[in-house]
């Protein structure tokens, strides 16, 4: 599908192109810059409960093939993503959808952040992060395990008003199995991809970081096709997109919407390039 008018969530994005969580923060970064308006949504960066400083500098690492990143979940924290930044986003927009992706370190986080704005009007959806760190389980990922990530997203649908999308790494065993428990338990999409976990020699202070850019095209879309052939479920697809050509791979694959991420972190009119040249077919 490359015409406006996508169908998901029981409602209509005007077209199908996103701005991925973490590219331009709550859209200020961006804004007198691009017209968010013109997109057929904004993914939030991560909400928390808590105001989180992220990781030390250096964070951002380029390479041949993309970036690798160690931001750690950055943001204003739920109270000033409630009062402040989500209000100043939802004045901006008339047609743009947006989704908040929400991370924590327990399920009660998770929880906490979407009972604490699933009231508000403006989010179409929320997206689940489900590549943190579970504190409870010694730091194993949430959606590394089947049981795991049935926990979460459980407790996650039973908070929501609002549809969610379950969002998982692409270095799982086995994808398809994954977006099935997410599936069984209430999520109304997937999407595909996180990064890929890297490293760098003295590039990150972190040292380890998330993978994103070029690399992770044939990563996602093969992601995508497998969880859409063999679930029907809808896909956000997001990793390594940057030209109209990348969107209609994702597209071509059965994703409803397609994420920019990275490649508009290098040029933030890349979205709206995208969208323009897909409505042209």
């Amino acid at each position: 599908m490359t015409g406006v008018g996508v169908r998901l969530f029981d409602i209509t994005f005007q077209n199908p192109v996103l701005l991925a969580s973490g590219t331009a923060g709550f859209g200020r970064e961006v804004q007198g810059v691009i017209d968010l308006d013109a997109l057929g949504g904004i993914v939030t960066k991560a909400v928390t409960p808590e105001p989180r400083r992220g990781h030390p500098a250096p964070r951002v690492a380029e390479f041949a093939g993309g970036m690798l990143n160690a931001v750690g979940l950055a943001n204003p924290g739920l109270v000033a993503a409630r009062g402040h930044e989500l209000p100043w986003l939802a004045a901006q927009l008339k047609q743009a959808r947006v989704l908040v992706n929400v991370a924590g370190a327990t399920i009660e986080d998770y929880v906490a952040v979407i009972a604490g704005l699933t009231d508000l009007t403006a989010i179409a959806a929320f997206e689940i992060n489900a590549s943190c760190p579970n504190t409870s389980a010694g730091g194993l990922e949430f959606g590394a395990t089947p049981d795991g990530l049935r926990a979460l997203v459980r407790r996650c649908r039973a908070a929501a008003t609002r549809p969610i999308s379950v969002k998982l790494s692409p270095v799982l065993p086995d994808v398809v199995a994954m977006a099935r428990v997410a599936q069984e338990e209430g999520a109304d999409a997937v999407t595909l991809v996180n990064t890929i976990p890297g490293f760098l020699d003295r590039r990150l202070a972190n040292g380890s970081g998330g993978v994103s850019g070029p690399a992770l095209l044939p990563i996602g879309v093969l992601a995508t096709r497998q969880v859409t052939s063999r679930l029907g479920m809808p896909v956000i697809g997001v990793g390594g997109v940057g030209t109209a050509a990348d969107a209609r791979e994702y597209l071509a694959a059965g994703a409803s919407l397609v994420a920019i991420g990275t490649a508009a972190l290098a040029d933030p009119r890349i979205p709206a390039r995208v969208a323009r040249e897909l409505a042209r077919g």
